[in-house]
């Protein structure tokens, strides 16, 4: 606003200076003036237009002349203000701030009342109040909002809901709150107090000077601003935390604290101490004692109702669901196997030394047994705990498994006798059972076999053995269908009892068993073929003797003869180099591993880890994994074809025998009453020529089928060699086919057919010898 003063006033510099400060004076009047005439309208100003202008000196001509007034007229001035202000109220401001303060307790006032449909506090409408205050009580009634959302929760939860339902966590989440509330209702005691101070702007200017501790609206918004701030986190927190419990609702409380506003962290921090309280009492009752203190289901680690061979494997799990964040998963993983170690010492080996472990633990760790320092913000103190727990416990657990209960001696007898490493054994148990397995499966007897594998145990090194190690082993004859002989359903097992079964589980010696039929195959094919070589061994006086003389019959088995031969140290050579394979490179090599391994495992975990890798190793080296299923099938039937040549070569040397025996003047006679003297029903008496030519063309044609049908398994075994994962598997091959024969001959290729001169004879083929098993 501006003044014009007359130029043609001549006035001195005393009256100017006299002047401007009335000018001055007055221009804070007119300011005033304007402000509340914006605020309320022209129409609510007049009256304090008049009284300014009524005080303002005036001089003819229409010049204004600026007089100075008394010392009163500011007083005048706010003593109108405030009549005026009071005009527009119906409520006086110590009224409203009594009920702003009932509201911040979720209490109805006088004039301050909870409205449904705008869901908050504020001035009923029919109360004519400025809206600027109206406005400020709204702001501040937020916090009686609030501050019922807040309780409401407790009520609920402590009072009208089941404990199971937020379980003790919840239950110290809410005792935290009632903390919280109870410092907010001193604060309310102490505003309380303040209230019925009077303001001193409402008493006028007697009490002006008076700095009293009055409460008006504006120091109303400085009292309640931090208290502000921590019901609305704690709002926060009951709304994310109704459907959470346990590790959860404190894992979510962990995230709101990373904050950057250090009242936020700081007040957080301070509830999560409380929150997490129960939480590191589990985890020390866990980690030192075993104990799952978990009435509610709250902890990260569950417990199952589980068989004792299935305690270390099954009957603890980790919940990541109720796993707090401030947790990270190793530490979790070690806490889980430090409980479950103490559980295994306990229940499946009825050991007590765990407790003398956890003592040193905790006195090495610096932690008191009542576990007063473990708390939210003591992540270090607690890896320090359990760390040492779990290294002394788990030292003393492997110990056990070693000493007392002889895990590594275990491992080598299964290595021994189901993975066929006590040779001497072996083959006097394949010599003594083999006439017996040769029988059909529906025919043997479990116990006669329990009698001859006690008797392969006596005539062999194995006798020397431990007693209890050779009590668990035993023969298991396995489900067999109609036609299967006793080798098919023959094997050996080996009863591994508590505690040992935690890992020696029904997988694992299934596995093993597999194994077992594998070795036991390739065994008895080498045997086979060995069979086969003591068979022809006596008979190449035959082969000799009849290739000086003259004769279809005589020449026809002299190649005969020979082919056989060729074959069987074919075969021979494939499966000597497959069983080296198997017995050095898969299950030496493997042990050797294992015992490295077994020597830096420092935990049970680590242990069972070790011993799967070996199993696991030999499976895969061994052709029985799952990714050489095709390969073991080509082996298989290489293995039935060994067996089917076997069969053959029996006849072919029984046959020869026979032409000899009738060809030796000096046993004819024995020949005439043994054999020619009584036939076979069916069968016609045969000259030596006839015998031996039609029956070398059948067997000649017979073994000319094994041959193409070998040469083309083996070479499409070969072929898949080199395309395995595994890399041992390429060694393998190079040591079937160093030579590369096998790699330049085609599988299309086959040996040419053995062509024999048959006599024109034609008459009914002999069976002699019969097949065998």
């Amino acid at each position: 606003m501006g003044f014009i003063v007359p130029p043609s006033c001549n006035c001195g510099r005393s009256e100017k200076r006299e002047n401007g400060n009335k000018r001055h004076r007055y221009i804070i009047h007119v300011h005033l003036l304007r402000s509340y005439s914006s605020r309320n309208g022209t129409s609510q100003s007049q009256s304090l237009s008049h009284s300014v202008r009524a005080q303002l000196p005036s001089s003819p001509g229409g010049v204004l002349i600026l007089t100075k007034d008394d010392g009163n007229a500011k007083s005048a001035a706010m003593r109108e203000y405030l009549e005026i202000i009071q005009s527009e109220s119906d409520v006086s401001e110590m009224a409203i701030v009594r009920d702003v303060l009932y509201a911040c307790q979720g209490i109805d006032g006088r004039y301050v009342k909870y409205n449904e449909d705008a869901d908050g506090y504020m001035i009923d409408e029919s109360i004519r109040v400025p809206k600027s205050t109206r406005t400020l009580v709204r702001r501040l009634c937020e916090v009686g909002w609030l501050y019922l959302r807040v309780k409401n929760h407790i009520s609920e939860s402590l009072e009208n809901g089941p404990l199971e339902a937020i379980g003790t966590v919840g239950q110290a989440f809410c005792a935290a709150l009632q903390e919280e509330l109870a410092d907010f209702y001193r604060l309310m005691a102490v505003l309380e107090s303040q209230v019925h101070h009077p303001i001193p702007l409402m008493v006028g200017a007697d009490s002006g000077n008076s700095v009293g501790n009055y409460l008006s609206l504006r120091r109303l918004v400085v009292w309640l601003g931090e208290p502000l701030v921590r019901m609305r986190l704690m709002a926060v927190l009951v709304d994310d935390c109704k459907t959470l419990r346990g590790g959860a609702m404190a894992g979510a409380i962990h995230m709101h604290a990373q904050h950057g506003d250090s009242l936020v962290r700081t007040f957080l921090r301070r509830l999560l101490r409380q929150v997490s309280s129960p939480l590191f009492e589990m985890v020390r009752r866990w980690v030192l004692e075993g104990e799952i203190d978990d009435y509610y289901a709250e902890f990260f680690v569950s417990a199952q109702s589980v068989k004792a061979e299935a305690l270390w494997r099954e009957g603890y799990q980790l919940q990541t669901a109720m796993l707090p964040s401030f947790i990270p998963e190793p530490l979790a993983q070690r806490i889980l196997r430090t409980g479950k170690s103490i559980n295994f010492l306990r229940v499946c080996c009825s050991d007590q030394g765990w407790a003398q472990a956890a003592s040193e633990a905790v006195a090495a760790a610096g932690a008191s047994a009542s576990g007063g320092i473990l708390g939210y913000g003591e992540i270090e103190v607690l890896e320090a705990l359990v760390a040492e727990a779990a290294g002394r416990i788990d030292k003393h657990l492997i110990q056990i498994m070693y000493k007392r209960y002889r895990f590594p001696e275990h491992c080598l007898a299964i290595k021994r006798y189901l993975l066929l490493g006590q040779g001497d054994f072996i083959q006097c148990l394949m010599d003594l059972v083999g006439p017996e397995l040769a029988q059909p499966a529906n025919t043997l007897s479990s116990f006669k076999l329990s009698g001859t594998l006690e008797s392969s145990v006596r005539a062999s090194n194995a006798q020397y053995d431990d007693g209890d190690v050779l009590d668990r082993l035993r023969v298991r004859m396995m489900p067999h269908n109609d036609g299967d002989r006793g080798w098919d359903v023959f094997s050996l097992e080996y009863n591994a009892r508590e505690p040992l079964t935690t890992l020696f589980t029904e997988v694992v010696m299934g596995k093993y068993l597999k194994v077992f039929n594998f070795l036991w195959r390739l065994k008895r094919v080498e045997h086979a073929l060995c069979a086969t070589w003591q068979t022809m061994k006596p008979n190449c006086m035959i082969a000799r003797l009849w290739s000086n003389k003259e004769g279809g019959g005589q020449s026809q088995l002299t190649i005969v003869l020979r082919r056989c031969q060729t074959l069987r140290n074919e075969m021979n050579h494939f499966v000597t180099n497959l069983q080296y394979y198997i017995m050095f490179e898969v299950l030496e090599y493997s042990w050797s591993n294992f015992l490295e391994e077994m020597e830096e495992a420092h935990d049970l975990d680590e242990l069972i880890a070790a011993h799967d890798k070996y199993l696991g190793s030999i499976l895969e080296k061994a052709l029985l994994g799952e990714r050489s299923q095709l390969l073991c099938k080509t082996l298989f039937s290489l293995f039935d074809l060994i067996l089917r040549f076997r069969g053959l070569a029996d006849r072919l040397y029984e046959n020869a025998r026979e032409v000899q025996t009738r060809g030796d003047p000096s046993s004819r006679s024995r020949v005439k009453s043994d054999t020619l003297s009584k036939p076979r029903p069916g069968q016609r008496k045969l000259s030596t020529t006839q015998l031996s030519g039609d029956f070398l063309g059948t067997l000649g044609e017979e073994m000319h089928g094994v041959a193409v049908e070998y040469s083309s398994l083996l070479e499409g075994f070969i072929a898949q060699l080199p395309v395995q994962q595994h890399v041992d598997l390429k060694f393998l091959s190079f040591r079937l086919d160093f030579s590369e024969f096998y790699t330049r001959q085609h599988m299309s290729t086959s040996t040419p057919p053995i062509r024999l001169h048959r006599t024109p004879t034609k008459v009914q083929k002999p069976s002699i010898g019969t097949d065998p098993a």
